[in-house]
């Protein structure tokens, strides 16, 4: 196979976006425009992928990393002149290279491979990636002859009366010869009311030379959205969120309300796992077989075992086991590690600690740096108070101990294994091992006070 290479164009501000964060890495489910391109040109294990960057080049190279070369546009001169900028890395090579926008975030793999082999099969020098819009208004359109080749394209408002008619559109996506393009865009002017240099320029230069121009029409339109605007992304979301659930519905995961689940591209979830309405998976998760998840459940970057069921929590950044039980109304923040078999109940919080395989904590508790063993029975109101307005500390409870209800644990502080402390005590010193720790005010009646009381009011 030929020498592959692409170019992304990434530099435009996208003023239309009206916003402080730059055009490209506006997220669609989850994950910016631009990085779900690179990802998709990444599966095709091309040998140059030249990412081009102007406005905010540093964040998006922040966020792309090094999965490719980067070239800067310091002024945005037009398509051609973005392109132009990869010469550097690409201009002697030989081979096919394709030019993608980078907020085009519905774009496949599949649809770029086929692209590819379209332009390699006829031998052309390039190829324009087209579709069929059902509202062609604003796109250029693409004009072929009687024997259904490209003859040119025009943009809306250059075209005539039929032109306009027409419903095949150029998309901004092409493949080129490599060496062809840098030719030829060497020529391109910035003759116009713009006084830029545009791409679709070079295919009339190579077409006045007599090569061959074609063009590949693929049959999702929705995949060749450009996102210009907010009401564009909304758009591009919908469409992947619906593209995301699917796919993960065919792969044996229910979703109960598709229209109401929000899950990121990169969130991997097992076979009959049960997403109910409501709920958002975000960032890297990954969830095992046979779980329950929501409704209105939020899991960030959490990697979940099997038959754990989470109901009305928030869990982010943790590791959890399985047959674990969150919620209702329980937050996991991050850095926590649950072991298998453990219970979490209602308006439970646990902060950069873990729990050991059988524990509970089933109601109303903070469990904050803390370090709790196997079969650890956490009462009601019971919290580890970690802080001392400084520094936060430690607290341990080993395997089989018992936090009787509403108990302070005030860190650093040891409960020992199979100790008991007494409801209601704030301990400050260790606990040993199948000690009982009781740690409040001794209970004191007074009789008859009431009536005193009274009669004092009264007099």
């Amino acid at each position: 196979m030929k020498n592959r290479y692409a170019v992304i164009l990434a530099a435009g501000q996208g003023t239309r976006m009206k916003s402080k964060l730059y055009k490209v890495l506006h997220p669609v489910c989850g994950k910016p425009m631009v990085q779900h391109v690179v990802d998709q040109v990444s599966k095709l294990k091309l040998d140059k992928i030249v990412t081009i960057v102007g406005h905010g080049a540093e964040m998006v190279k922040s966020e792309l990393g090094d999965c490719c070369e980067y070239a800067l546009q310091q002024e945005q001169l037009g398509t051609a002149h973005a392109v132009m900028q990869a010469a550097p890395y690409l201009e002697n090579k030989q081979g096919t290279t394709i030019v993608v926008c980078g907020d085009t975030p519905l774009i496949t793999a599949e649809t770029i491979e086929a692209l590819f082999k379209h332009h390699i099969d006829i031998n052309a020098k390039a190829t324009i990636l087209t579709a069929i819009a059902d509202d062609p208004s604003g796109y250029g359109r693409i004009v072929r002859d009687e024997k259904g080749h490209v003859a040119k394209i025009v943009e809306q408002k250059d075209a005539n009366e039929d032109e306009l008619k027409i419903t095949e559109i150029n998309t901004g996506t092409y493949c080129f010869d490599n060496a062809y393009l840098f030719k030829a865009l060497k020529n391109v002017s910035n003759d116009n009311a713009q006084g830029e240099y545009y791409l679709p320029d070079v295919i009339e230069i190579l077409k006045d030379q007599g090569e061959r121009i074609s063009a590949y029409q693929t049959n999702s339109f929705e995949e060749t959205l450009g996102v210009n605007d907010r009401v564009a992304l909304s758009k591009a979301e919908a469409i992947m969120k619906k593209r995301i659930n699917e796919q993960h519905m065919r792969n044996g995961v229910t979703i109960v309300d598709p229209e109401n689940t929000y899950i990121s591209a990169d969130a991997q979830i097992g076979r009959d796992t049960v997403i109910y309405p409501g709920t958002m998976i975000n960032g890297k998760a990954v969830i095992g077989e046979d779980c329950e998840i929501g409704p209105n459940s939020e899991i960030k970057d959490c990697h979940i075992g099997n038959h754990t069921v989470i109901r009305h929590s928030v869990a982010h950044d943790s590791e959890i086991g399985n047959h674990v039980n969150i919620g209702p109304f329980a937050h996991i923040r991050p850095q926590s590690n649950i072991s298998d078999h453990v219970r979490i109940g209602n308006f439970v919080e646990v902060k950069k600690s873990s729990m050991g395989n059988g524990s509970k904590a089933s109601h109303l508790s903070y469990i904050g740096d803390a370090r709790v063993g196997a079969d650890v029975n956490i009462g009601c109101g019971s919290i580890t108070v970690n802080y001392d307005g400084k520094n936060k500390h430690l607290t341990k409870i080993e395997d089989g101990a018992f936090i009787g209800c509403n108990s302070n644990l005030i860190a650093p502080v040891t409960i020992g294994k199979g100790a008991y402390v007494a409801a209601g005590s704030t301990i400050t010193t260790d606990v040993p091992g199948e000690a009982l720790s009781i740690a409040r005010a001794r209970q004191v009646n007074k009789e008859n006070y009431v009536s005193k009381l009274k009669m004092n009011h009264n007099s």
